[in-house]
């Protein structure tokens, strides 16, 4: 394979899409999305005068059934969630399956729905936060674009949430990326240099605080080697790392330079190789750092992993594909593989797709052990679905502690937990028509610097119904609701657990002021809505 250029230097600054604003952040109205719930949004709690006083339970459930009903009436299959407190969140409902939460079970679920407009979708499209059983923990529509890539990462020693923002076409994308902090807001904004945009496939942060994003730059090339235009144009897949603190490209490499085209398993098709449709020959989707520092990029349309010199750019070795650099022993082949990931030294995991087309009976998260002296690749073990899915596309292995593995399916809308003999502890499912690029387990504390919002019904029995919720703040353990004649003279009337995204609390009381205020388990007062004012 040929040696190519490393570019090093200064990022440009190339014009960004639509992204998201600190402002739409904090408002709900921009690209930060939390999740859906199996069980009902906020069940439902209640706190009356008299224990004896079954009729008005009852007279309060009747109630809110109503309220809810109407306000999902344009829900189809109640496949979406409806909060009276919150009515600009409206996501997906997951169904979710917990066979079984092993020690040290990791508590919340990251996902990015990727609802399309149209009679297919389920729900708004987002960034999406669960608890292990599918409940919202944070959810925040994106409306004109897509987001991609949701996950927790560490920057600067810190846990904070990651994403792609942008608009999509065809098999890649033109956008930016993102960091936000524990309270939401974005502190980093990260853009491809040199006159790229960044490609929907990757964001991954290093432990030196860097980004390694990929782009897509078309070329030309003569295409006759694979049957095409002898002046065609090349979509090639190109990687850099940047420093996100500076915006400096600190590394650059093509794989024009590198892998010819003869390697890739997907002939040009539909006229590939004009200037507005380049022939996609490599298609870049995930890039790691390797257990010695190199890195390891994956390229679908090749079905190969390549590790990548991160100093002189060249290839040390291919894994998988026409040109294998290694044996590939039992169970070790892969087809248009994503997210491969160094898991120890000579441990590498996939999430191994087998089509499209289908070259297997079904998709896999596989562990590989590579033996970089004699050059051998073992199959450790491979996690499929009961169900026998088969990904046509996207995907993620993700392994967790004591051998287990969470795998995100892809196309397919699913998201699993396996415990380490590769029985299911968990399984999750978005609606039908939705999906997620990539699906992690995680843990995560939100600290939202808005109020806690709040919704104020008369109950038809006795009192009235306060409908409270607070988006993405992770650590509210309970809920106390404060009333009275006067907005600035509110007394507490009743206190209860946090029961879900929306938590519904029959306070003895008319008001017509009502606040909410939470608190963490400690007691600690996290924060306090405006006054509302009931009628």
């Amino acid at each position: 394979m040929a040696q190519g250029n490393i570019t090093r230097g200064k990022a440009a600054a190339p014009g960004e899409p639509q992204g998201v604003s600190r402002r739409n952040l904090l408002a709900g109205g921009g690209a930060v999305v939390g999740l859906a719930a199996l069980a009902g949004a906020g069940a439902v709690g209640y706190k009356w005068a008299r224990h004896d006083d079954r009729l008005s339970v009852q007279a309060a459930q009747r109630a809110v059934a109503a309220e809810k009903a109407a306000a999902a009436q344009a829900t189809p299959g109640g496949e979406v969630h409806s909060f009276l407190s919150r009515p600009d969140v409206q996501p997906p409902i997951l169904s979710v399956d917990v066979v079984r939460t092993p020690a040290g079970a990791l508590p919340y679920v990251f996902l990015a729905n990727k609802a399309y407009e149209g009679p297919r979708s389920i729900g708004q499209r987002g960034l999406l936060i669960a608890q292990r059983g599918g409940e919202i923990a944070w959810f925040n529509p994106i409306r004109q674009t897509q987001v991609i890539d949701f996950n927790v990462q560490t920057y600067q020693g810190k846990p904070v949430l990651t994403w792609w923002n942008g608009v999509t076409g065809g098999s890649y994308g033109s956008g930016n990326c993102y960091i936000a902090d524990s309270t939401y807001t974005q502190i980093a904004e990260v853009k491809c240099g040199n006159g790229l945009m960044a490609d929907m496939h990757e964001f991954n942060i290093t432990s030196q605080d860097t980004a390694l994003v990929d782009a897509y730059k078309p070329q030309k090339a003569d295409m006759t080697s694979v049957g095409g235009k002898k002046n065609g144009f090349v979509a090639a897949g190109v990687v850099q790392e940047i420093d996100i603190a500076t915006g400096d490209v600190i590394f650059e490499w093509n794989s024009l330079d590198h892998v010819p085209l003869t390697e890739s398993m997907t002939p040009p098709a539909n006229g590939a190789g004009s200037s507005d449709n380049p022939y996609d020959y490599f298609h870049i989707n995930s890039i790691g750092v390797a257990w010695d520092g190199d890195l390891l990029v994956s390229a679908r349309n090749t079905s190969a992993v390549y590790k990548i010199g991160r100093r002189d750019g060249q290839v040390k070795w291919q894994l998988g594909g026409k040109n294998s650099s290694f044996a590939m022993g039992p169970g070790t082949s892969f087809y248009y593989q994503h997210h491969a990931r160094s898991v120890g030294n000579g441990m590498l995991t996939l999430f191994d797709d087998g089509a499209s087309p289908q070259m297997e009976p079904q998709s896999r998260g596989i562990i590989l052990k590579l033996d970089e002296t004699k050059m051998t690749a073992t199959l450790q073990q491979a996690f499929t679905s009961p169900a026998r899915l088969v990904a046509p596309n996207q995907g993620s292995m993700q392994l967790l502690a004591g051998g287990r593995a969470f795998v995100g399916w892809g196309a397919m809308p699913y998201y699993t937990e396996f415990d380490a003999d590769g029985s299911v502890a968990m399984n999750g499912q978005l609606p039908n028509g939705d999906q997620s690029y990539r699906a992690f387990a995680g843990e995560w504390a939100g600290y939202p610097t808005d109020k806690p919002a709040v919704a104020l019904r008369a109950n038809p029995a006795q009192g009235t119904a306060v409908y409270v919720s607070w988006n993405g703040a992770t650590e509210v353990a309970t809920w106390q609701v404060l009333a009275g004649k006067h907005p600035s003279s509110l007394a507490a009337v009743a206190t209860l657990p946090r029961s879900g995204f929306e938590t519904m609390i029959i306070a003895n009381s008319t008001g017509p002021y009502f606040a909410v205020a939470g608190y963490d388990a400690s007691g600690k007062q996290l924060g306090e809505s405006v006054v509302e004012r009931l009628g």
